[in-house]
């Protein structure tokens, strides 16, 4: 996409190095570049001018292989690094699969951070989070400062907790200060786009729905059964916003605390239910299965420090489900071709 189609971006003040977004043809590594949120954070770069974005598949760099991961460095040398690969997943994927979760997501935490620190050229990292990290019983919007003050929500802590690490490690290395790696922390809220993965009933709450309410009218079947009671409150961003936070942070933040990524905006989950079987056009009965968990009542997060930065997000989410389900369609077209 041109970059003059590309939204503005605030300059950061001169502090007497380049700022990222003067240092377009400078090496980034985009960790995690094909997945929801990477793509959406490489579309942006990309719109901007950057030249120089490197990125690799699991097939080619395992990044839960230690000596692979140290030797990409060492060999790219990269100046930027935005981690956004992971093992991710619904409640109901992470319970099942706790060990997987646990491990695969501190492995690519602990080597990833390890390396970008080790190998001397990388001048400012980004670490992407999740607000799964803070107390169930969190205030209400969630501060930044609520964080360790108890435990995640259960089943949420297999991937909360190398997320936990991954925040405290760069708040180590800054302590440190014996390194000149600018590392930061982002921490995004429930975030959905193209790419948000579809596969099964481990898939995140909104293409878990796009899917059913989909198969559901293709079928003709006469109602849709969802999980709970749909009473919980949920904020969704939409994955081009959290892309946009991304690119603002690297330019315009340096700090120890983590920063909140949200869209402020909440909606009932039976709300998006209901939204989602519009945007569909699915029109049987929904069903709620309440001898199912709720999970957290509500999760909003205080971002007002990112606002404080200058960012809004743009996306409204019905149009945002719009968009993704003009996308699952175009992809599943594309999967039956011969």
């Amino acid at each position: 996409m041109p970059a003059h189609n590309a939204r503005q971006v605030p300059k950061a003040a001169n502090n007497g190095t380049p700022s990222f977004l003067s240092d377009k043809s400078a090496k980034v590594f985009l960790a995690g570049h094909k997945g929801m949120l990477g793509t959406a954070i490489h579309r942006r770069l990309a719109a901007l001018g950057f030249t120089n974005i490197v990125g690799r598949t699991r097939a080619e760099l395992d990044l839960t292989c230690e000596p692979a991961v140290h030797k990409f460095f060492d060999a790219e040398q990269p100046r930027y690094v935005i981690l956004a690969a992971g093992k991710v997943g619904g409640l109901h994927a992470s319970s099942a699969a706790p060990a997987d979760f646990m491990t695969e997501n501190l492995r690519i935490t602990v080597n990833v951070l390890t390396a970008a620190r080790r190998c001397g050229t990388v001048r400012k990292l980004l670490f992407l989070a999740t607000s799964a990290v803070y107390p169930v019983d969190a205030p209400q919007p969630i501060p930044e400062s609520a964080l360790l003050t108890g435990p995640p929500a259960p089943g949420n802590e297999w991937y909360a907790i190398p997320k936990i690490v991954g925040i405290k490690m760069c708040q180590a290395y800054r302590a440190e200060l014996d390194d000149g790696m600018d590392a930061i922390v982002a921490t995004p809220n429930n975030l959905y786009g193209p790419r948000d993965p579809f596969p099964s009933e481990s898939s995140h709450v909104i293409p878990a729905l796009i899917r059913r309410f989909h198969d559901a009218k293709a079928s003709g079947a006469p109602e849709v059964v969802v999980w709970g009671s749909g009473r919980q409150l949920r904020e969704f961003t939409h994955a081009d916003d959290a892309a946009d936070a991304a690119v603002l942070l690297m330019e315009r933040y340096s700090g120890a605390e983590h920063v909140n990524v949200g869209s402020g905006r909440e909606v009932t989950v039976r709300e998006l239910a209901e939204t989602v079987r519009e945007v569909v056009g699915y029109e049987g009965r929904v069903v709620w299965d309440t001898s199912r968990p709720d999970s957290v009542m509500r999760r909003l997060l205080d971002s007002s420090k990112m606002a404080a930065l200058g960012w809004e997000p743009k996306v409204e989410l019905r149009d945002g489900l719009k968009k993704l389900y003009e996308w699952y369609l175009s992809g599943r077209a594309a999967s039956f071709q011969p």
